[in-house]
């Protein structure tokens, strides 16, 4: 069996370098395939080009907000269904109710998942 086929794509949205450093070598360690974006922006155009099996969503991102980027993404029939976890420092529950009724997947508080437990939810959604 290829395993490289078999690797599950996610996209990292994050503008934090230094944490999307930590995620994606994390990610990469546990045999995922990793794409990395700083913006909404750039993250919806690589979206498009090729679809991951998951992202993982900051919220606070210049460009266009993790909200709008949720919006966008499931207002698309062609990406609608692309399964997406909001990672983010805003952990107000109308942030949290905000981000699951546009569409998350999932809605993790960055203070309260290290980088390993991040991975483990991940898998666990994909499963």
């Amino acid at each position: 069996m290829n395993s490289v086929n078999n690797m599950k794509k996610i996209l990292l949205v994050e503008d934090d370098p230094f944490l999307l450093d930590i995620y994606k070598t994390k990610f990469q360690e546990e045999g995922f395939s990793v794409q990395v974006a700083e913006d909404g922006e750039k993250a919806l155009k690589m979206v498009g080009e090729d679809m991951p099996d998951i992202l993982l969503l900051d919220i606070v991102l210049p460009s266009m907000d993790g909200f709008e980027f949720l919006k966008e993404i499931k207002s698309n029939d062609k990406l609608k269904n692309i399964r997406i976890v909001l990672l983010s420092n805003l952990g107000q529950k109308n942030e949290v109710e905000k981000g699951v009724a546009l569409g998350a997947d999932k809605y993790l508080i960055k203070a309260h998942y290290t980088p390993s437990e991040v991975v483990k939810e991940i898998k666990k959604i994909l499963k």
